[in-house]
């Protein structure tokens, strides 16, 4: 079995990004490429990045009206990601074309509550409901729209797995013990969010921004 770890290469350079891959192959099951990423190097990046061999997550947390979001899926199908994301607010009809949008092959998986945010921060949106409730409500309703799973912090994952038992239930925002918050307010260790259910960990800074990041990459495993 694969490394449920995807690494998050979160760069505007692609022979960065490529390095970084090249040295933490060994040790991690796939890569996550941000808006970051795409905006910077667009589709052909992503195929420059998917000629590394790992399967692609392509993270760009579509949130349209649905005919753009379907369109904007079809104008991706070409790279074969192996995930996408989109946010869950965007609502039933968008989740429903671009799951229809998607090939095949690709998890079509939806955003519930970003990890940078908390209770407070939902509030000043004008959600009344705590993060742990709100995820809980997207997750009924990326399922009944009929995608493969949800994106939640490791907080919420063994709630999520408990509505949906076979769901792809995405986990970013993970941090070993030793590592700082970043700009992440609801975080999990790696073991824990495993523990909880996840299917795949994101793991960004704690490895890309190590001193050695085979190294980074390779003890994290070694925890699961």
């Amino acid at each position: 079995m694969s490394s449920p770890i995807y690494v998050a290469v979160d760069t505007t350079e692609l022979e960065q990004a490529k390095r970084l891959v090249a040295r933490v192959r060994n040790h991690v099951g796939g890569i996550k490429l941000g808006l970051e990423f795409f905006c910077a190097n667009g589709p052909e990046g992503v195929r420059k990045m998917g000629e590394l061999g790992l399967p692609i997550f392509l993270d760009l947390k579509l949130h349209d009206i649905p005919n753009t979001v379907a369109k904007a899926v079809q104008a991706l199908r070409p790279l074969e990601p192996a995930i996408l994301t989109f946010h869950v607010g965007g609502g039933r009809a968008m989740l429903e074309d671009a799951k229809a949008a998607a090939p095949a092959g690709t998890k079509v998986v939806g955003v519930t509550v970003l990890t940078s945010l908390d209770d407070d921060d939902l509030a000043a949106t004008g959600v009344q409901a705590d993060a742990h409730a709100q995820v809980e409500r997207l997750t009924t309703l990326a399922r009944e729209a009929g995608l493969d799973g949800v994106v939640c912090s490791g907080r919420e994952v063994a709630a999520a797995k408990r509505m949906w038992p076979d769901g792809y239930l995405v986990v970013p925002g993970v941090r070993p013990v030793e590592a700082g918050l970043g700009d992440q307010k609801r975080v999990m260790t790696p073991r824990e969010a495993l523990d909880g259910g996840a299917s795949i960990l994101v793991i960004g800074r704690p490895i890309t921004q190590a001193a050695d990041p085979n190294e980074a990459a390779r003890a994290i495993e070694a925890t699961l």
